[in-house]
Formats: C-alpha cells, structure tokens, sequence
C-alpha cells in the first residue's frame, strides 16, 4: 500500500495500516527539488514527522538499503515493512518507483485538493486496478470524483466482471471525520449518524441517572472514561487504561458501569435524499429582517387608523365602506380633493385624516429605514449580543472550525466565532448561519473578552497552529477558571502532554485535547482495505469502525449465531446489510442474539481498529517470499 503525503495524518495512516494491519507501506514524502537528501536538514513540523517514521523504518528494517522482510519480526512486530520514498511530486516516475502498478491501495492525503486530483488521475492510468483513497474537502467534487475513477477503471478492464473489479475509489475528508468528534468534546450528549450505504445508523451520547447504569436493553457501541465528568479523569486514549473508554462492551460491563455515559445505537433506518428545500433556506436572503417589530407596530397603527376613520365617514355620511376607505386615505396622503360643499361632517373627518397623515408620515419612513438597516446588517457579520451566555466560543474558521461550526448550528447550539483573517474559509458560513463573530488576533487584549468568554459554556480553539490554540486556553481560564476547554493539536503526543498540565494547572475545570488526525487516520486506513469499511465514530480518543462484510467470506462469523459472533472489545454484529426499517413501521431494527448467520448474509458490523485487522485476516499472516521490485534509487530515497 501506498500513502502520499508530508503532514500528521500521512504519517499516522502509515504507522496504521503498518503496525495494526500488518500491511507493507511506501510512504511517498514529496519534497523540494532543490532540498537536502538527508531528513537531518528538516526543521520544524516535518522534523518531527520524520523522526516517527524513521523510528518505524529502524524498527522494521535491518540495515540501510536492505528491504525488510514481510514476515512478523523477532520483536513481536506485525508482518510487513515501512519504506519511504521522496519526491518532489507525486508524477509518473515517482509512482511508478514507488511500485504503483503492483501497489493494492494507494491513499493521497495532500492538504491541496488539486494535488490529490492530479495525482489520482495518473494512479488509475497507470493502474486500473488500483483502489485508491483520496482526501478532500470539497464534498460535492469528491461524489464525481469517485464516479468518474470508478468508471476510468471499469472501461480500462472492460471484459472483467465489475464484482471482480477491486478497483474502488474513496473520497474522505479528515474535517468530516474529526468534526464529530470535537463538537462531542465541548457538547455532552451530541448524536453521532454514520451512513452505511443505505442504512443510517444513529448512535448517541447518553448519561444514566446517578448510581444507574446504562439502560441493558440498548446496542451499546462504546463506554465513555468513568472519569468523563471528573477534570482530573484520563484522557479518553488507549493508554487510559480501565479508566479510559470501552469499546464494544459486553452485557456485564455495562450492567456494572453505574453511573457512566454511553455510546448507544438507537436505530438503523433507510437513508433518504438529502432535504433540498433546507440547503436552499439556508442560503436564502433574509427578507424577513425588512419587517422589524416597530415597522409592524407601525403598519398596525396607520391600518388601524384608516380603519377608524373610514368607520366614521361611514355612520356619518352612509357613504360604502370601501369608498370611505377610499377617501380616507386619499385624505391621510394628502392627495384628495378639498371637501368644500360638502357636509360639516366629512369637512371635520378630512382635517383629521389629514392630521393622522402626518403624524404616521415620519413614523412609517422611520420604520422602513431601520428596516432596510437591519436587512443590511443582516447579510455582515453580526456582534455577540450583551447578554449572552452559555454558549461555545469557537476560536478558527478554517476547514476544520468551518465543519464544526455548521455542526453545531445543527445542533442548535449558540456559538460566538473568533478568527483573525477576514477572507477565512468559515466567514462566509458565519455570515450566513448570523454567528455572532469577532475579528481579532486571540492574542490582542479585549478579542476573547468580545466574545462573551466570561459567560461561555465552552472554547474550542481549532485553528492550525498549536501556539495559538495553547495561548488561547491560557487566556481564557485566566478569565474563567472553570471553562470547559477543548483543543486542536497537531501531535497527539503533544495533545497529551497539554491535557495533562493543564488539567494539573486548572484541576477544577474540564480540559480535552484532540488530534484531527488521530481521528482521521483509522477511517482512511478502514478504506484503504476496501469499500466494506462504511465510516467511524469518534469516541473521545479512540475511534470506532463500522464495516460491511459478506459472511462467506469470514470464518469467525459463518455459521454461528449474532450472540456468539460478539467478540467484546472487537467487534460486534449490528445490523444486516440493506434490511432497513421505516420510521412508524413499529418493527425492530435490533437481530435476534440466536439467529444464525448464514453465508449468504452481508451484515453491517460495529469494530474496534485491532479487531477489524483480526476479522479481515490482517494481522498475523504467514512470511511471504521477498519483494520481487527492483531496489529503488538511492537518490530518490530516504531513509532513517
């Protein structure tokens, strides 16, 4: 398998499906033309990059310029190598060095959408039948991405049966798959959909009542950290221990996890079309603003006074109403004809429509005025109101606070936005879902004290630089100690060791650290083995896999029933694929725990990373013989 790419979740989709599948993985880094050879000249970000795959290159190889072996190693490693390989772009000569033609998977991860398009296109020429995986954040242009690969591959093989075809394409975007995740971390209780082809699954955050344990009649997927609501608690990773998150937990545990949140499946239902009619609203002018409270009030009183005036012109001179309506706002305007001849009591009824005309005149352009304003402003950015309160300060609109924002708009969760670039990637969401949102550098006085932080339920400080993210906690529990924190981190590790010292610092408030890709990796590594992988569900540090598997095809399902297929901490049969239930259909998605699985099933199963690698048989194969490609080019290689 092949990944291409130079930041955190190229790296970390590597040591994936390196050191969970038993995979053997090219690493392509793309690198200046005119940049040192040795990995000792990167500084910075990529220096540390480097350093963790050079780590996992010693660990996996023997001495340099020998191809490791694809057999488990005398250190307990799983089967497999690691090799990088640079190159100033991913081209022709730099796939085809990287073994393209004979690669099963080939995952592009660059941050550039145009980079990962380009190269896709040069990877399905040069192979057909190569499943790639492809990173990008334009959703829209990912649906006819995938279609378009997926039929350049069917006319390049065009006597094969498309079910024999393994040529698939995969359009993920880590932003999709870490929003979840990072707007659960500020916000308990969030509900989590994962769509499986045509199923939905919905899965959600509940917490018991005190000393209860979560209800046993449910799906339950995962268990959060038994210290989810202490600050001083773990930090929800697989290094937590007993304390951290369980996955896939049996009827027992539950029953004895009093008093600790969940993750449970509520349903599975047929996937429909996506509502057109709220993408449109959503974009809409807001027209409704021209009609503010006093210029209704306004409207109200001039039709109340023509009312009353038309009213007495009709019992004092037995005109019809509508012609005394008529007149009478004639007279109000100032546009009728003098009432001379006319009887005493139309002459009196005119004076004062025509007194009531001037008095309503200035209120009424008043009101349009401020209504005009107001439908101005209503298309800028707003200002947080004095009084608000309770709400989540996000700190970033780039891709990622971008998706996160419109995630908990969804959820009807009052958000202030903070962002120091006015030509952000997120303003123009802002301005359309009418976020209240502050420009200003974080670090300049008075920009978190705009946002309300004082009042604030939570920050989420999701921009791409870690300083900035760390300055801004900092600051914000310098005017709220007890604010609930929650962090975008480039390294995990390092989101590790900020959690921990700030939860040191500030023991009584509730701090989380997350890594975009140390939640995104699983996914794009689940799809890198093929489509079965449907999606993941974060679960505060750890992830959870939701895959559709023929059960012909998997000795450790065929043949028995879904209670024994349950393998806790692994996997679990949840559902069978394609059978869905209608909303109001009063039937039940759950399977009977004694039904037996027969080979003719596809079931849709709930995995944890290490046991999806277990029932795909990815780890622990048999030595194969050596790699049969030619060496590669010193110059074109590095190597730890």
């Amino acid at each position: 398998m092949i990944v291409c790419g130079d930041d955190a979740l190229a790296h970390r989709l590597a040591g994936e499906l390196h050191e969970v599948y038993g995979e053997q993985v090219t690493l392509l880094v793309p690198v200046r033309p005119d940049a040192p050879r040795t990995p000792a000249a990167r500084t910075g970000r990529a220096l540390a990059l480097f350093g963790r795959v050079t780590a996992a290159v010693i660990r996996t190889t023997g001495t340099p310029g020998t191809a490791a072996p694809h057999g488990p190693g005398a250190d307990g490693e799983p089967a497999g190598a690691l090799h990088v390989v640079e190159s100033a772009e991913a081209d022709d000569r730099a796939l085809t060095d990287a073994g393209v033609e004979r690669a099963a998977a080939l995952a592009l991860v660059h941050e550039d959408d145009e980079t990962n398009i380009r190269a896709a296109l040069t990877a399905r020429r040069l192979n057909p039948r190569l499943r790639l995986v492809i990173r990008l954040y334009n959703r829209k242009l990912g649906q006819h991405l995938e279609t378009l690969l997926d039929q350049a591959a069917a006319v390049a093989e065009p006597g094969l049966d498309p079910e024999e075809l393994d040529a698939a394409t995969t359009v993920l975007s880590d932003v999709d798959t870490a929003a979840p995740g990072l707007a659960a971390a500020a916000v308990a209780g969030t509900s989590k959909v994962v769509q499986a082809g045509g199923l939905l699954l919905h899965a959600v955050e509940r917490l018991p009542a005190p000393g209860a344990a979560p209800d046993p009649g449910r799906c339950t997927l995962a268990l959060l950290s038994a210290t989810t609501g202490d600050p001083a608690g773990c930090e929800g990773s697989e290094r937590s221990g007993d304390a951290g998150p369980r996955l896939l937990p049996d009827d027992r545990t539950v029953a004895a996890a009093t008093g600790r949140a969940a993750v449970t499946l509520e349903a599975v239902t047929a996937a429909g079309p996506p509502p057109a009619a709220a993408r449109i609203a959503a974009s809409a002018l807001p027209v409704a603003s021209l009609f503010s409270r006093r210029l209704r009030w306004s409207l109200a009183g001039a039709a109340a006074a023509v009312l009353a005036l038309a009213l007495a012109s009709t019992v004092t001179t037995g005109d019809h109403p509508l012609h005394a309506a008529y007149l009478t706002l004639l007279d109000i305007f100032a546009i009728g004809d003098p009432a001379v001849g006319e009887s005493t009591s139309r002459q009196v009824l005119q004076i004062l429509a025509g007194f009531v005309g001037l008095l309503l005149l200035p209120v009424i352009v008043a009101a349009l005025i401020e209504g005009l304003g107001t439908f101005r402003t209503a298309t800028a950015l707003r200002r947080p109101p004095r009084g608000l309160s309770g709400h989540v300060v996000l700190l970033g609109l780039g891709k990622v606070g971008t998706r996160v924002l419109a995630r908990l708009r969804r959820l009807d969760i009052p958000v202030v936005c903070v962002e120091s670039d006015p030509e952000a990637r997120g303003i123009a969401v802002a301005r359309r879902l009418r976020v209240p949102t502050v420009i200003g550098d974080v670090a300049e006085e008075g920009v978190l004290e705009a946002a309300r932080i004082d009042r604030a339920h939570a920050l989420l400080a999701l921009t791409s630089v870690d300083i900035t993210n760390l300055e801004a906690a900092l600051s914000a529990r310098a005017v709220s100690p007890e604010l609930r924190v929650v962090l975008r981190l480039y390294d995990d590790d390092f989101a590790t060791a900020v959690f921990r010292t700030l939860r040191t610092a500030h023991p009584a408030a509730l701090t989380r650290s997350r890594s975009v890709s140390h939640l995104a990796a699983p996914a794009f590594a689940g799809a890198m083995l093929g489509r079965q992988v449907l999606g993941a569900v974060p679960v505060e540090r750890r992830v959870l896999l939701f895959a559709a598997v023929d059960v012909a095809d998997h000795p450790l399902l065929d043949g028995l029933t879904v209670g024994e297929a349950f393998h806790p901490g692994k996997w679990r049969v949840i559902a069978l694929d394609g059978v869905a239930v209608r909303p109001g259909t009063g039937r039940d998605w759950r399977l009977d725990p004694d039904r037996v699985l027969k080979p003719e099933d596809r079931v849709v199963v709930a995995a944890t990373r290490r046991g999806l690698a277990e029932l795909l048989g990815r780890r622990g194969r048999p030595a194969a013989s050596p790699d049969p490609r030619p060496p590669v080019n010193p110059a074109r290689t590095g190597r730890g």
